[in-house]
């Protein structure tokens, strides 16, 4: 059964009906009357998904990431979860794998839901014509009273923002290096693309260049954003030839492939290398060795974008939740 057969018999307009049966708006009690009579009649029962959408009353939350496998966004995600479940909302989790297309694509579907929030909680990518494309689906999203928060990205957006520093962890981190004496350094990034990336390798190195030690072009191997390409960007450095007493890979799961990868080419950490990541992913402490990392409080950040998304009242002028990391020092690691 459905509403324009109701409306027919009826003998309104679809419209009409709709606006009876889901209580939007008033209607006269003649209408009323003849539209409830013939829902009766016929046995019809209004679809609860879709008067969610037509009254914007959708109890979910869409939540994109880049790969949900990924140990830093699982957390985040949980965090994400555990507020969800507070305000008795359901998430809807969906991984784009690195794609700004598909991420792109996945908020059109989200708008057209009538998703209540948005929440993007992977890096951004530093690509004008993705932050156009992106702008144009997101703008018409909030002007219609949609709610958006990222995680990660910087403010071209112009939405709520949870911002770990990147930047000052990388620093931080090099500084603790550095301190343990150590002068020679390879890096192992993401795409560069990625802001998340960019942030981390600018820290890292700006501290350094500051207490006069290069990072020299060659000691930096791009791979993928993986435990595998942590591995495959380890390997791609010992075979030019490792010269760094240190190497720094820009997230702890490209840090996991890379200690298999200094293993299977004989050599020890930190006997012979030290190596240090970035995130403090619960599963780097049970390492041999543990992994000196920056710690971020990452299910704490996947509350604090539902509570930037969802706030009350809800403000023109966005907001930034910042996120410091904090050095741990491991046995991954050992001064020279």
């Amino acid at each position: 059964m459905t509403l324009e057969v109701v409306a027919r018999h009826a003998g309104v307009s679809p419209a009409t009906a709709s606006r009876v049966l889901n209580r939007t708006t008033r209607v006269r009690d003649e209408l009323r009357e003849r539209v409830l009579a013939a829902a009766d009649l016929l046995g019809y029962i209004p679809n609860a998904h879709a008067q969610a959408l037509a009254s914007a009353s959708s109890r979910v939350v869409g939540v994109i990431c880049h790969d949900v496998s990924d140990p830093y966004f699982a957390a985040i995600a949980s965090g994400v979860m555990r507020a969800a479940s507070e305000r008795g909302l359901l998430m809807m989790l969906a991984s784009t794998f690195r794609d700004p297309a598909r991420e792109i694509a996945y908020v059109s579907t989200l708008r057209a839901q009538r998703a209540r929030a948005i929440l993007l909680i992977s890096s951004g990518f530093q690509d004008r014509a993705w932050e156009r494309a992106m702008s144009a689906e997101l703008d018409p999203y909030l002007r219609g009273g949609g709610r958006v928060a990222v995680v990660s990205r910087h403010r071209t957006l112009r939405v709520d923002t949870v911002l770990p520093e990147n930047r000052a962890g990388g620093a931080a981190l090099a500084r603790a290096l550095l301190d343990l004496g150590h002068r020679d350094f390879a890096v192992l990034t993401g795409p560069r693309a990625l802001t998340t990336v960019s942030d981390r390798l600018r820290g890292f190195r700006d501290a350094l260049a500051r207490a006069g030690v290069d990072l020299a072009p060659d000691q930096i191997v791009e791979g993928a954003f993986t435990r595998d390409g942590g591995y495959d960007a380890c390997s791609g450095l010992l075979q030019r030839g490792l010269r760094a007493t240190c190497v720094f890979a820009i997230t702890d799961v490209m840090a996991i492939g890379a200690l298999a990868a200094l293993r299977d080419h004989g050599l020890r950490v930190p006997e012979d290398v030290s190596l240090a990541g970035f995130d403090d992913i619960p599963v780097v402490r049970d390492l041999s060795p543990p992994l000196t990392t920056v710690a971020l409080p990452l299910a704490e950040m996947g509350e604090a974008v539902m509570a930037l998304a969802l706030r009350e009242p809800p403000r023109r002028r966005s907001r930034v939740a910042r996120f410091d990391g904090a050095v741990v020092l491991r046995a991954s690691t050992a001064p020279l």
